[in-house]
């Protein structure tokens, strides 16, 4: 047996409860880890697990339009819900002709029909205009903690199969929530481009297509996980993973 996978079979030996001590390691063949990969977990080890997801479009006046969705489940968690923040910020009303952000944009973007069957983490960034800026980012956070942090729930509940939608002179913004997930969608004026940012189906996708000018535009999404120190007790091995498992009902 080669040494990693006695490592991994080892840590996985050690996790278990002092009741469990008497477990004996197998040797597990490749097919069947290729399986495993990206879906194991330590039962009882999960405290907490939060998303955190934000998208913001900022075009050359100034002006900021965006959202915030947030979801964060632990043991006391009834049912999964995000909640959604909108943001409306005022300009200050100086562009320049230079950017062409109040005019007619002639800027073309052609192709990428193929990003929507991506699976995995995908991020894109694709402009015909000048002077912008695009910023796509994913964070992992895993902290470690006896307790559960404090929730504090803030903004909209969105409900399945509903969308929220909001506008100012940066453009119009809608937060849907369907089968397949949640989606963060942005649609400049004034054919300034569009943004979309959406986690469903163990997938995140996070894609702007710029074709004016002047324009900021930032994609972030924060997976926030804490891990119990210590093992619970056999009873309790399952009572946080269930919270988990009412994700599968809304898409992830």
């Amino acid at each position: 047996m080669k040494t990693p996978l006695w490592l991994a079979v080892v840590c996985m030996a050690a996790s278990l409860p002092t009741q469990a001590q008497s477990f004996k390691p197998i040797e597990l063949k490749d097919q069947e880890l290729a399986n495993l990969r990206g879906r194991y977990v330590l039962p009882g080890r999960i405290v907490s697990f939060g998303i955190v997801m934000t998208s913001t479009w900022q075009n050359a006046n100034g002006e900021v339009i965006g959202a915030t969705s947030t979801m964060q489940i632990q043991q006391s968690t009834i049912k999964p819900q995000f909640y959604v923040s909108m943001i409306n910020e005022k300009g200050n009303g100086s562009a320049s002709a230079q950017n062409n952000s109040t005019g007619a944009v002639t800027g073309t973007v052609t192709g990428g029909n193929g990003l929507n069957t991506t699976e995995g983490v995908t991020q894109v960034v694709r402009a015909a205009g000048d002077n912008n800026t695009a910023y796509n980012n994913v964070d992992i956070n895993v902290s470690k903690a006896n307790q559960a942090p404090a929730v504090q729930q803030q903004g909209e509940a969105l409900a399945a199969g509903t969308t929220l939608v909001g506008s100012n002179g940066a453009g119009s913004l809608s937060v849907s929530s369907t089968g397949t997930g949640v989606q963060l969608n942005i649609v400049a004026n004034n054919n300034q481009g569009s943004t979309v940012q959406r986690l469903a189906q163990g997938g995140l996708m996070q894609n702007t297509t710029l074709l004016g000018g002047g324009n900021q535009v930032n994609n972030l999404t924060s997976l926030n996980v804490v891990l119990r120190d210590n093992v619970p007790t056999a009873g309790s091995l399952n009572s946080n993973l269930d919270q988990l498992k009412g994700l599968r009902t809304l898409g992830y």
